[in-house]
């Protein structure tokens, strides 16, 4: 490990260095009258954040064969940097470093540069992400791996201030040059770490599955709840969609009513905070407090789809009004802004705008005081806490709740519907204004798996409000996936953008296209939906199935192979793929009468079934298919 203590490690603070913010500038606004200095092979790619660093004097490469044989044939380390088009702390590190014309010399003589799209290749980004934590005990983005020739990583970080940089490229390249045999060492045990992470033993005995598992499981999660706030207990906070619906159907089955009650508190005090858009819907990526009041203003997909599945599910159970409020204004904000006119829907979109962030989405009194007429102003001022609770930084308010409606009329003087009518005229007023203000990058690539997800969230509101219109809405997006991404040969595809469609489907893809096939089936009737779904369970199992450890691995058999070919089984802001796939087959083998499906998802269950006890926050949505089975 010597090499490792001769270079300091300049990393994000704590694990959760999830930064989803941008750099405010516009993805797409780039013209052909536009000159450059520099352009890079990244000029011919369609991802945002590729397209982002085309023009730095840095030369790099898109990830593929071609970077990789430049590097053997002039013997080179590889630079792999990884990020994503909203990443703040990607942005800082271009303008830093890769934008400047010295260390992109040094970068350019001794490495061989390649760039990533963690959202276009998360299975690049999870064998990275393996070794950068594996040297530090930390992750994030941008991701820096620095590997040799073929690929095996020998040390990495995450954000580096431009001196500690330099420090590390040029410390880097002497020891390459004068001691070898030592990163050939450590990239050996680095390599032998990776694939040691990736190892799924095969569960002996037959399954079994019991409440008691269940039980244990959330009491030990419960000890970390916030009882007042809702969610866990620190910052920062993030919104984990399968986790509270595991807590909530938990609950309602085994009538534990401390579990829905905290899914009452989190969903209530999220509506309430300023993770959610109060004025065009929609949530952001996450709190950076224990309030929910200060989001990382960045709205993701994938969140959103998500989360309009969990208020559905959540009015189905306690008819809570706010909850239907929640699900019709976040779908608006999907069609209003991350729907693309002819099907699909973008990915992202950035936190900053006009190099500052959320300037978009805040306010100040002056402000305010112009667009609303007197009425309208005293009751924001109580409705929104314009006050010390909504104020952040530089006079400018965070828009927030803090009470029902029934308590803030009751301050106000006035009738709930009074209030309410004076409610919607401002938030129209406001938006009206607002669609004038530059807005943030949007991250117009359209991912498979990412919109499974919120046809799935379509769907589900469709079927518990009985609207047809959305039901509508989540087949004809759903027509677009299957026209577009579709191969002949049965495979799906994980990319979209402008006709483009060029990297084969990963697990997720496979998992939530299946999900969102069975949820149609289950909303209509029509028997196409779910053969569709065996069919791609079917292509599934043939291409991504261990016999071995009877679970999935997340890339197909198809696939140029990397360091080694991993599973994902852990629960985070989306399921696990693997957890997804085995809920699929669950109910597939029940609709089929099928014992093969029924199997494999037994046995996929058991495999991390005494995981669940120990961390409920990373098994919920196994924990959903062991109600299930249960």
């Amino acid at each position: 490990m010597e090499l490792y203590k001769r270079i300091k490690y300049i990393g994000l603070t704590g694990l959760i260095a999830l930064l989803f913010s941008c750099s405010g500038q516009n993805l797409n606004s780039q013209t052909m009258e536009e000159k450059h200095t520099y352009t890079n092979d990244l000029i011919n790619q369609t991802s945002p954040y590729l397209l982002q660093h085309a023009h730095n004097p840095v030369d790099w490469m898109p990830w593929g064969e071609k970077a990789f044989e430049k590097a053997k044939k002039e013997n080179k380390l590889v630079l792999i940097s990884i990020g994503y088009a909203a990443c703040h702390w990607c942005h800082v590190m271009e303008h830093e470093s890769f934008e400047d014309t010295v260390v992109a010399k040094i970068m350019n003589d001794n490495f061989v540069c390649i760039k990533v799209d963690r959202e276009e290749r998360p299975d690049v980004d999870n064998i990275y992400m393996t070794a950068v934590q594996l040297i530090t005990g930390r992750g994030g983005w941008p991701l820096n791996a620095f590997a040799l020739p073929d690929g095996r990583p020998f040390y990495g970080g995450t954000y580096f201030p431009k001196d500690q940089w330099l420090n590390v490229l040029n410390s880097l390249t002497n020891t390459y040059k004068t001691k070898p045999d030592e990163i050939e060492k450590h990239a050996e045990q680095l390599a032998a770490g990776i694939k040691q992470v990736n190892i799924v033993d095969l569960a002996e005995g037959e399954p079994e599955f019991s409440v008691s598992t269940l039980n244990e499981m959330t009491l030990n999660w419960s000890r970390k709840f916030d009882g007042k706030e809702g969610g866990l207990n620190y910052s920062p906070k993030f919104p984990i969609p399968n986790n509270l619906i595991f807590l909530l159907r938990y609950g309602a089955l085994l009538n534990n009513d401390k579990a829905i009650e905290h899914v009452k508190l989190t969903l209530t005090r999220m509506a309430y905070g300023g993770i959610y858009d109060q004025v065009g819907g929609g949530f952001a990526r996450y709190s950076t407090d224990m309030f929910w009041k200060v989001p990382h203003f960045e709205k993701m997909l994938y969140d959103n789809g998500q989360l309009v599945s969990l208020y559905a599910e959540a009015y189905q159970a306690t008819k809570n009004p706010l909850y239907k409020e929640i699900v019709y204004e976040t779908i608006e904000f999907i069609n209003r802004e991350l729907t693309h006119p002819d099907g699909g829907f973008y990915s992202s979109l950035d936190a900053d705008s006009e190099g500052e962030e959320g300037k978009f989405y805040v306010w100040n009194e002056a402000e305010l005081t112009e667009i609303l007429n007197e009425e309208e102003y005293r009751v924001c001022t109580a409705y929104y806490n314009l006050n010390r609770k909504g104020l952040w930084e530089h006079g400018n308010y965070i828009l927030l709740r803090d009470k029902d409606d029934e308590d803030v009329a009751d301050g106000l003087g006035i009738s709930v519907d009074e209030m309410n009518i004076s409610v919607q005229s401002i938030k129209k007023k406001l938006l009206k204004v607002r669609e004038g203000r530059i807005r943030p990058g949007l991250d117009d690539k359209i991912l498979t798996s990412w919109n499974a997800l919120m046809i799935s969230g379509l769907t589900d509101a469709a079927r518990i409000f009985n609207d047809d219109k959305l039901l509508k809405s989540a087949e004809s997006q759903m027509a677009f996936i299957l026209e577009k991404q579709l191969r002949n040969d049965g495979g799906l595809n994980h990319n979209y953008k402008e006709g483009i469609s060029n990297i084969n489907g990963y697990l997720e893809d496979y998992s939530f296209v299946i999900e969102a096939l069975i949820k149609l089936y289950e909303s209509t009737f029509n028997e196409e939906y779910l053969n569709k779904a065996n069919s791609l369970t079917d292509y599934t199992i043939s291409h991504f199935f261990d016999n071995n450890s009877m679970m999935f691995y997340f890339t197909s058999d198809e696939d140029a192979p990397l360091v080694a070919r991993s599973y994902e089984t852990s629960d985070n802001v989306i399921p696990a793929s693997n957890s997804a796939m085995a809920r699929n087959l669950f109910y597939l083998g029940h609709y089929y009468y099928n014992t093969d499906y029924m199997d494999k998802s037994k046995a996929m269950l058991h495999n991390v079934q005494e995981n669940l006890p120990k961390n409920g926050s990373s098994y919920s949505n196994w924990g959903i298919l062991m109600l299930n089975q249960t």
